[in-house]
């Protein structure tokens, strides 16, 4: 049994919640976790002197808990009662930059109205917090973890929005940046002064020798940008290290004092109102001399300890893992052996999401099939995040045997797909930019709008209705599939109107070196505004994922329980698996192809759908007749049957 379910537990048998209680049942978290919380801690700080750190943790944890207001800590319990509260098919998401979306924090609870209409109930809020004038990564330079920028707004319309989202049952995330803080950070500062304490929160030194070691094995992240992973700070007369950018200094975690005083952010984030923390970057926690340090079992023995650590102080908030890894390793982010389901509860499915683009490319899913069939079954408690589109770039991190098994070279199937979505082939429908292209290694990653990747920009350009019909039946066929797969499904904001690419970055400094930023609109209110009196493609689009959504909420089976079936299709066009429960079932069944694809009854019989079952595709609302050898499905179609 993991730590969660042991709490859930321990608080069936004690539920009263006054005060006195409430302190109790924290007495009784922090007994249950303590003897874990003491052997992550001490495997990662053995030495003698790092007994009076372990002291000064439990202390912080009972004044962290103290400053945890009472209608948090109720609400802690309620969701202890509840369980895997985040596995519910209710659950709908957005992504979203506020300033982008309206303005700032008093205009975006405006837009709460609009958020119920269409059915979205779970809101990823990209930063908000102080950060540099210039470039910051989109905000994930952190000045501060807890004071919100001016162009926002304040900490108080900051927590007046989370109220007013707990009383219309909206859940919210928002990102804690654990790996690195902006040059501008209060620690970097004193740093930079010549502070020894701050100098040791980061990697520092006075030569290169052991940066020089370091970079052997660092693989570079920003390699057109920011290359190698040091930076001279003349100041302070040191290099420090910098994986991502030259303005964002890694903590060293190594010193016991920065995990002590991280989990001090992250608990007032979450005693801010914040139900999902999205630990970003966290793959890169713990960096070691010889090793690529990424992924390394000590980030794992950390994680678990901020989550153990906050288990007993807020054990209704849970943590999202922002590793963009190989399936085998993001697994690991859910916890192994003893560790398992003590790490963090979601995770993104970043996978499911490069192969659905894959397949667009290539009008396949064969390789989608057979890498979904290779990754090992998640933790029973845990839940992923499916997504079509981010903030950020679409990385084509695929498991390069599962390509050459394809009969394809991973090289020039990479390659293949940069062209396919860059411009490079004139019949390719797709308009989107380059990011990061490595030329040592012929590596790149893609940007653009969901709606331009997916052709809609181009046919509106041409003014081909049959084109545009496909595109927005690619837009909703993929989120078909992400509100349908097991986990909660996240839209990007402005893909639920089919917002095209946004080439003003280009003229901004510090945007125009960056292509993600044509991937961050602005959100197109005015177009909103006519949904309901204008037949066009974003009404079209609105008003399929609003029926999506509710079909999905309507149907229990799609709570994440383990309970998804992928049925390998004999048609490498069409997609199909199920979900189903004690109760019911539904097949999901998607066509990559633009043209019309079949599939043999017989082989439909075989996965358990039959005729005399009284069959429906819940997305057209009709029945589904099967008194021919053929089941046909119409370019990029996708079917939701059921048994009525």
């Amino acid at each position: 049994m993991n730590q969660a379910a042991l709490h859930s537990l321990l608080f069936s048998k004690n539920t009263s919640k006054g005060p006195n209680k409430l302190k109790e049942l924290f007495d009784l978290r922090l007994a249950t976790n303590l003897s874990l919380i003491s052997s992550l801690f001490f495997s990662l700080y053995p030495e003698k002197e790092d007994k009076e750190y372990f002291y000064l943790l439990l202390e912080k944890l009972e004044v962290l808990f103290g400053e945890r207001s009472s209608e948090l800590k109720k609400l802690d319990l309620e969701r202890l009662k509840a369980g895997n509260w985040y596995q519910s098919e209710q659950l709908v998401g957005m992504q979203l930059y506020v300033d982008r979306f309206n303005q700032n924090l008093k205009g975006l609870q405006e837009k709460i109205p609009y958020f119920e209409d269409l059915g979205i109930n779970f809101l990823h809020l990209m930063p908000i917090t102080t950060r540099p004038s210039g470039e910051n990564d989109g905000g994930y330079a952190v000045n501060s973890y807890h004071e919100i920028d001016a162009k926002y707004g304040t900490k108080e319309d900051f927590v007046e929005f989370t109220k007013k989202a707990r009383s219309t049952n909206m859940t919210l995330m928002l990102d804690f940046v654990v790996n690195h803080t902006s040059d501008e950070f209060e620690w970097a500062k004193k740093a930079i002064a010549g502070d020894k304490k701050y100098q040791r929160y980061y990697y520092t030194y006075s030569d290169r020798q052991i940066p020089n070691e370091f970079e052997k094995t660092m693989p570079e992240i920003f390699p057109e940008s920011a290359p190698g992973s040091f930076t001279y700070n003349e100041k302070m007369e040191r290099w420090v290290m910098t994986a991502f950018n030259h303005y964002q200094w890694d903590l060293n975690y190594t010193n016991p004092e920065v995990f002590i005083e991280m989990l001090g952010n992250l608990v007032k984030l979450a005693n801010m109102g914040v139900d999902v923390i999205r630990f970003d970057a966290l793959a890169f926690l713990w960096k070691k001399i010889g090793t690529n340090s990424q992924n390394l079992p000590e980030a794992h023995q950390l994680i678990s300890l901020f989550r153990m650590c906050l288990q007993v102080v807020a054990p209704g908030v849970i943590l999202l893992a922002e590793a963009i890894v190989d399936p085998r390793n993001i697994l690991k982010y859910f916890g192994e052996n003893q560790l398992e389901g003590n790490e963090c509860e979601i995770a993104y499915n970043a996978s499911l999401m490069a192969l659905l683009w894959n397949s667009i490319a290539t009008k396949k899913t064969s390789l989608l099939q057979k890498s979904l069939l290779e990754i090992p079954t998640k933790p029973i408690d845990a839940t992923w995040i499916n997504y079509i589109r981010c903030h950020d770039d679409i990385g084509l991190g695929y498991d390069d045997d599962f390509i050459r098994a394809m009969g394809w070279s991973p090289l020039q199937h990479r390659k293949f797909l940069l062209d396919y979505y860059c411009r490079n082939l004139d019949w390719s429908p797709a308009k989107g930019l380059m990011f990061m292209y490595n030329p040592k290694n012929g590596d790149g990653r893609i940007t653009g709008s969901a709606a331009s990747l997916l052709g809609l920009e181009k046919a509106l350009d041409q003014k081909d209705e049959k084109k545009i019909e496909e595109s927005i039946a690619k837009i909703l066929m993929l989120h078909g599939i992400i509100l349908a797969y097991g986990g909660i499904p996240l839209i990007y904001a402005g893909d639920e109107i089919g917002t095209l690419n946004d080439y003003s970055f280009r003229d901004t400094l510090a945007h125009r070196n960056d292509s993600r930023w044509v991937n961050r609109p602005l959100q197109d209110w005015e177009a909103i505004s006519k949904l309901n009196n204008t037949k066009n493609h974003q009404s079209t689009i609105f008003n399929g994922l609003k029926k999506l959504i509710g079909l999905r909420k309507n149907l229990p089976v799609f709570a994440d329980t383990n309970n998804l079936v992928l049925h390998p299709s004999p048609n490498p066009h069409l997609l199909v698996f199920e979900r189903k429960n004690a109760e019911s079932r539904v097949w999901i069944l998607s066509n990559f192809d633009d043209t019309v694809q079949s599939i043999h009854v017989s082989w439909l019989f075989s996965i358990g759908i039959f005729p005399e079952n009284n069959l429906k595709d819940s997305i057209r609302g009709e029945s589904l007749i099967l008194d021919k050898s053929l089941l046909k499905l119409n370019p990029f179609q996708q079917m939701w049957v059921i048994e009525n």
